[in-house]
């Protein structure tokens, strides 16, 4: 029983520690730039920068098929699959449009341009510059599925109309964390204003 106990604890102490260095290593990953305009009580508005996008289109509209899908083909790109094999940083939040068919896509450093940045090893992958533009967003914790993506997206509606805020209806899902931070996980729902 003792033994079990000092494995158990091994465990328990093993896991914590690579749960603190995952949430340590989001703090130095360069992020979406935005300003906060206002605060409601279960959403905000925000001035998103504009900002280069590796992208990617998917033939598909179900999250956990095309957040497989979208993630592997662009870390395949960041990691090195590209004419050059170099490294690009990783940045947070991964974005997915949430249409017919999503496109994910990853923030480019802002080292990087167009014209510098290495051409992809896949034709499937993209540039593109998002203009600047006011977003609505609301966020959840935990493991997104279609199902909560789906009730904040209502759920974040229901707020914009009955503050009066007309949105389009380009919504958006960004993911902040890696597949492997189990704790403190953070996601939102956006609309474009």
């Amino acid at each position: 029983m003792k033994t079990i106990l000092i494995v158990i604890g091994i465990i328990g102490l093993v896991f914590f520690i690579s749960q603190m260095v995952a949430s340590r290593g989001q703090k130095g990953i360069e992020k979406y730039p935005f300003n906060v305009v206002k605060k409601y009580d279960t959403f905000e508005v925000r001035d998103y920068e504009a900002t280069l996008f590796t992208s990617v289109k998917l033939q598909t509209k179900d999250y956990k098929k095309g957040s497989s899908q979208g993630f592997s083909m662009l870390a395949g790109y960041i990691f090195g699959g590209n004419e050059t094999n170099e490294k690009i940083a990783m940045t947070s939040p991964v974005s997915m449009s949430l249409e017919d068919s999503m496109t994910m896509m990853f923030m480019v450093p802002k080292k990087f341009n167009k014209e510098t940045l290495p051409k992809p090893n896949q034709e499937t992958i993209d540039f593109y510059e998002a203009p600047a533009k006011r977003m609505a967003a609301i966020s959840f914790g935990g493991w997104a599925n279609d199902e909560k993506i789906g009730k904040y997206k209502e759920v974040l509606k229901e707020a914009l109309d009955k503050e009066g805020i007309t949105y389009t209806s380009k919504f958006y899902f960004f993911g902040y964390n890696a597949p492997f931070e189990l704790l403190n996980r953070k996601n939102e729902v956006l609309v474009e204003l």
